[in-house]
């Protein structure tokens, strides 16, 4: 924030426009209870809920704005990022809220752990071959 030597303060740059600090979006709070699963590439999905966020005064814009993306198109928390121009850990918290209200869900990737080993997948193939 900076002074204009009339005593007032500025609260945007030229350039960038009105600044909100990350922390100001999310109440200062780092991370949310759904957050501990939100991998960049886990998917949004909207709840049909969802279609009435824009009335739910308890949401902020941004919120709104995830809930809208995701009721178009399902989006990844790295799309949603780069979508509305915000760093990835505010759309996580964000994220949790919305999955926390019932307005989102989220589908997480399979763990490499939990997918099949590459050498059972080759004799899948070849034993339906010999069919």
């Amino acid at each position: 924030m900076s002074a204009d030597g009339q005593g007032r303060h500025h609260w945007f740059d030229d350039e960038a426009g009105p600044v909100v600090r990350p922390y100001a979006m999310t109440r200062g709070r780092t991370t949310s209870a759904a957050q501990h699963r939100l991998d960049l590439i886990a998917v949004v999905v909207a709840e049909p809920a969802a279609d009435n966020a824009e009335a739910d005064a308890t949401l902020s814009p941004e919120h709104v704005d995830i809930a809208g993306l995701c009721r178009e198109t399902p989006q990844s928390v790295a799309e949603l990022a780069a979508e509305l121009d915000l760093p990835v850990g505010v759309v996580r918290v964000l994220v949790g809220d919305l999955v926390d209200a019932e307005l989102v869900h989220v589908n997480r990737p399979v763990p490499p752990a939990e997918l099949p080993d590459e050498s059972v997948l080759r004799d899948v193939i070849n034993g339906l071959r010999a069919l």
